[in-house]
C-alpha cells in the first residue's frame, strides 16, 4: 500500500505579486507573449498605433498654427493697406520733466516721416510710416492729468508710458498706474525720454533701464524691455512694435464701437458732426451715442468720408475727393429713444390737496364762476402764531406745530389773554419757501465750539469703525424714546438666508422710475445676435451727425473726443451690483452711502452706493437676502449697488473719491459689474443687547435691552440669541423697568450676553452725471422725450 504526501490545496497556496515591468526590453516582451500576436481589429486602420500617434501630433500642431495665424491676420486686417484704419497709441507720461513732443519727434526722425498737428493746438498727432505700410494716431495726455490718460487709454490701441531716468514716479503715478490696469490696459509699451550724457551717465544707463523695467512689471508683468528713444535702434524698435504687431484685445470693449474724434465740427440747430473711423464693434444709427462728460445722445444719420486719393502717384497730380455716400439714416420704429426713467404714476399713491389749476377746472366743468382764478404766484396762505416782535425772516425758522398742538393751545388760551404775549401774522406760502430757499443756499459760519464738534465727529469715524469689526451691528436701545417707535421699520427674521421676504412690498419712490428685466441673460443673448447683423462694419471712415448736443461739448479741451455707441436698452436706468475689493494703499474708512464717483465702460457717475456681503459663487440663496455692510473693509469681497444706466457684459469698474485737488483723485476700490438684480434684498441689521441679571439653569432674568413693558410685548415675537450659542424667547415682563424672563435652549451662563437680530432693507441714492472740473455733464438723469 503505497502512503500520499500531505499537501495542501492550491487554493491555499500564497501566490506573490508578478514583477511589474513597464520598461521591459523587446526580447523580455517576446519571451513572456511565447509567440503570441494581438489580433488586429477590423475598426482600426492598417497604419500602425505608433505612425498615427505621430500624425495626430503634427496635424494637431498644424491646425494651432493655421488657427493662429488667422486669428494674427483677422486682428491686424482692420490696420492694412493705405487706407487701413490708423493704430491709435496714447502718450502717458508719468513723470513731470517728460517732453511728449521730442519723444514722438524721435520716432518719426528714425523713418524720416513728418508727424502732422504736432507743432498746433490738437488732441491728435497723425503719421504715415510707409516703411512699415500703416498709419499712427498718437493722443497726448498732459502730465498729472488722470482722467485725460483714462479717457485716451480707453480708445487706444497700444499705450506708451514714458518713464524718467533721473526723477522717481510719484503716488500720483502709481495711483494712475492701478487706474489704468483696473480699467483695462491696452497693450502697453514702456520707454524713457530721449537724453543727453550730461543728465544720464551711459554706463548707468543699463542700470537704471533694469530699475525702471522692474518697476513697470509690477503693473504689467508681459513687459520684456523699456526702450530708449536716445538711441535710433531702440527708437525704431519702438515704432516696429507700435506699427507691426497684434495690439491686445481689451475683453469689455469687444464688440462695442467707438470714435475717434479727427475733426468735430457744430452746424446749426444742435447738429454735431464727427468725422473718424469706426473701430471695435458694428455702429448703427438705431442705438443712442455717449459723449464723456457730456451725456447721450441720437444719431440722424452716418455719411461715409474717404480720404482723398491721388488719381495717378506723379508729381504735381492733383487729390480727386470722393463724394461722401448716405450710409444709414435711423429709423424710427426701430431705433432706441432718450427715456431713461419710467414716469411714477402719481394716481396710485396716496391723494393730496388739489392744485390750483385743479380747482380751476372742476369750478369751470361744474359752472361756479362767482370764485374767482386766483393770481399767478399766489398760493393758499396760513396763519402762524409767532412771538411779538418777531420779524417775517426770523418767522420762517419756527418750525409748524401740529393740528392738535394748535387745538391744545387754543384751548388752553381761550380766557387767558393769550393775544398780549403773541401776535398774529398772515404768512404767504410762497414767501416762506423763498426765505427757506435762501437760507439753505446762503453760506453761514459755524462758531467755534460747532466747528470743533463736528471735527471732533470727523475723526471718531476710525473709532467707529473698530467698534464695528469688534463689535458688529451692535446698537444700544434708546431710553428717550420707546424701542417699538424708534425701531418701527425694523423686522425679526428667524433665519437671513432662508425666511421669506416680499421683495416689492414698501418700496421706495425711485422704484417707480427704473426698469427690470423679466430675464436678463436672454435679453443680452437677443441683443448680441442683433448686432451681429445690424450697422456699418469696423474700419470704416464715416461722418456721424448727432442730434441735439450742447456747445460745450465741441469746445476742444484737454481730452481726446472720442464717440461711444451704446448697446441696445443701455440708456435706461436700474439698480447694478458690482463685486469690489478695497485699494490696499487706500487709507481712512470708506462708510456706505459716501459720495464716490464710479467710473465703468465710457460712463462716471457721481453716486453713493450701498455695501453688502458677497455670496460665494454669486448665488442668491433662497430668498436673495444679503446683509448690508456699514463699511467698505479691506481683503473681502463687497457687493455695492447703485442706481446706474445698464451694462452688458463683464465690465470693469472703479469707485474713486474726490479730494482737495480735482487732479488727484483716490482710488478706493475696483472690480467688475455683476448683475441687474432688482429683486436683491440688502439687509440692514442691528443687534439689541441684554445683560442676564439673574440665571438660574435655562432661565434667565434680562435687563437693559428694553426699557418698558410695552416694548417687551411689542417685540416678544422674536427670537433671542446669545454670543455662545444659545436660542430662545421672551416669556414675561418683569416689573415697570424693562426686565423680562426669558427661557433658553440650554443653561446660561451669567457672562454671557443676550441679543436680539432685527431687519430692514436700505437702498441707494439716485446717481447723476459727472464731469470733469469745467464741464458741464450735459443732460441730467430726468426723463427725456
Amino acid at each position: 500500500m503505497v502512503i500520499e504526501a500531505h499537501h495542501h490545496r492550491s487554493t491555499l497556496k500564497q501566490k506573490n505579486k508578478p514583477f511589474k515591468s513597464h520598461h521591459a526590453t523587446k526580447s523580455a516582451l517576446k519571451d513572456i507573449a511565447k509567440g503570441r500576436t494581438a489580433r488586429q481589429s477590423t475598426k482600426s486602420p492598417a497604419v500602425s498605433t505608433v505612425v498615427q500617434a505621430r500624425l495626430n501630433r503634427r496635424n494637431t500642431q498644424k491646425q494651432a498654427q493655421a488657427t493662429k495665424r488667422a486669428s494674427l491676420v483677422a486682428a491686424t486686417r482692420i490696420f492694412n493697406g493705405t487706407d487701413g484704419a490708423p493704430r491709435i497709441v496714447a502718450i502717458i507720461p508719468l513723470s513731470e520733466d517728460i517732453d511728449i513732443r521730442a519723444c514722438i519727434q524721435a520716432l518719426g526722425k528714425c523713418v524720416d516721416e513728418e508727424i502732422h498737428s504736432i507743432n498746433e493746438k490738437s488732441n491728435i498727432w497723425a503719421m504715415k510710416t510707409s516703411r512699415f505700410k500703416t498709419s499712427l494716431q498718437f493722443l497726448p495726455v498732459p502730465f498729472a492729468r488722470p482722467f485725460a490718460a483714462l479717457d485716451a487709454a480707453r480708445a487706444a490701441d497700444y499705450t506708451l508710458l514714458l518713464l524718467s531716468p533721473t526723477i522717481e514716479v510719484t503716488p500720483a503715478g502709481d495711483t494712475l498706474l492701478r487706474m489704468l490696469q483696473a480699467q483695462g490696459l491696452p497693450t502697453a509699451i514702456a520707454a524713457i525720454p530721449p537724453t543727453t550724457t550730461e543728465n544720464l551717465d551711459a554706463k548707468a544707463r543699463p542700470a537704471v533701464l533694469k530699475s525702471l523695467l522692474s518697476f513697470i512689471q509690477y503693473f504689467d508683468p508681459a513687459q520684456r524691455r523699456v526702450f530708449d528713444l536716445s538711441a535710433p535702434a531702440d527708437s525704431l524698435n519702438t515704432l516696429r512694435a507700435l506699427a507691426e504687431g497684434s495690439p491686445g484685445e481689451v475683453r469689455w470693449r469687444a464688440g462695442r464701437p467707438w470714435v475717434v474724434g479727427e475733426s468735430v465740427e457744430r452746424e446749426e440747430g444742435g447738429v454735431l458732426k464727427v468725422t473718424g473711423v469706426i473701430r471695435g464693434g458694428r455702429f448703427s444709427p438705431d442705438r443712442l451715442v455717449h459723449i464723456p462728460n457730456h451725456g447721450d445722445y441720437l444719431v440722424s444719420k452716418i455719411m461715409s468720408a474717404p480720404l482723398p486719393r491721388t488719381k495717378h502717384a506723379r508729381p504735381g497730380n492733383m487729390d480727386v475727393e470722393a463724394e461722401p455716400v448716405l450710409l444709414a439714416e435711423r429709423v424710427l420704429s426701430s431705433a432706441d429713444s432718450l427715456v431713461s426713467t419710467n414716469v411714477a404714476d402719481d394716481m396710485a399713491n396716496e391723494q393730496t390737496w388739489p392744485t390750483e389749476e385743479e380747482m380751476a377746472g372742476a369750478l369751470q366743468g361744474t359752472g361756479a364762476g362767482e370764485v374767482p382764478d386766483a393770481k399767478k404766484g399766489t398760493t393758499p396762505k396760513r396763519i402762524k402764531r409767532i412771538p411779538k416782535g418777531m420779524t417775517e425772516y426770523q418767522a420762517s425758522w419756527i418750525a409748524d406745530e401740529s393740528e392738535d398742538e394748535d387745538q391744545d393751545e387754543g384751548r388752553d388760551g381761550e380766557g387767558g389773554g393769550q393775544m398780549d404775549e403773541d401776535e398774529e401774522m398772515v404768512l404767504d406760502d410762497a414767501l416762506d419757501m423763498e426765505s427757506e430757499r435762501k437760507s439753505v443756499v446762503a453760506f453761514q459760519e459755524l462758531d467755534v465750539e460747532e466747528e470743533e464738534k463736528q471735527l471732533i465727529s470727523w475723526r471718531k469715524r476710525s473709532q467707529e469703525e473698530q467698534d464695528a469689526q469688534a463689535f458688529p451691528d451692535e446698537i444700544d436701545t434708546p431710553q428717550d424714546i420707546p424701542a417699538r417707535t424708534r425701531f418701527a421699520r425694523f423686522r425679526g427674521l428667524r433665519s437671513l438666508r432662508t425666511s421669506p421676504w416680499d421683495p416689492y412690498e414698501n418700496l421706495p419712490g425711485e422704484y417707480a422710475r427704473i426698469f427690470e428685466f423679466e430675464d436678463f441673460k436672454r435679453t443680452e443673448r437677443d441683443m448680441w445676435r442683433e448686432l451681429e447683423d445690424n450697422g456699418i462694419e469696423p474700419g470704416t471712415r464715416v461722418t456721424i451727425f448727432i442730434e441735439g448736443v450742447p456747445h460745450e461739448a465741441s469746445v476742444p479741451s484737454e481730452s481726446p473726443f472720442v464717440l461711444y455707441g451704446l448697446l441696445k436698452h443701455e440708456h435706461k436706468k436700474t439698480v447694478l451690483h458690482f463685486t469690489v475689493q478695497r485699494n490696499t494703499e487706500c487709507e481712512g474708512s470708506v462708510r456706505s452711502k459716501d459720495p464716490l464717483i464710479l467710473c465703468y465702460g465710457p460712463r462716471r457717475l457721481r453716486v453713493n452706493p450701498v455695501y453688502s456681503q458677497h455670496t460665494r459663487g454669486g448665488g442668491k440663496g433662497a430668498n436673495n437676502v444679503h446683509k448690508f455692510e456699514r463699511f467698505l473693509w479691506h481683503g473681502t469681497t463687497t457687493v455695492a449697488s447703485v442706481y446706474a444706466p445698464i451694462a452688458f457684459g463683464k465690465q470693469p469698474c472703479m469707485l474713486l473719491r474726490e479730494t482737495g485737488n480735482p487732479q488727484t483723485p483716490e482710488l478706493v476700490a475696483m472690480g467688475t459689474f455683476m448683475n441687474p438684480d432688482t429683486t436683491r434684498i440688502i439687509a440692514k441689521r442691528i443687534i439689541l443687547t441684554g445683560h442676564p441679571f439673574k440665571v438660574h439653569k435655562k432661565t434667565a432674568t434680562v435687563r437693559y435691552m428694553f426699557f418698558n413693558p410695552d416694548d417687551i410685548q411689542y417685540f416678544k415675537p422674536i427670537q433671542l440669541f446669545t454670543k455662545h450659542g444659545r436660542t430662545g424667547h421672551i416669556r414675561e415682563s418683569l416689573g415697570t423697568h424693562g426686565y423680562f424672563k426669558a427661557h433658553f435652549d440650554g443653561p446660561v451662563n451669567q457672562m454671557d450676553t443676550v441679543c436680539m437680530s432685527l431687519y430692514k432693507r436700505v437702498y441707494p441714492r439716485w446717481s447723476e452725471n459727472w464731469a470733469t472740473l469745467g464741464v458741464s455733464s450735459g443732460r441730467g438723469d430726468e426723463m427725456e422725450e
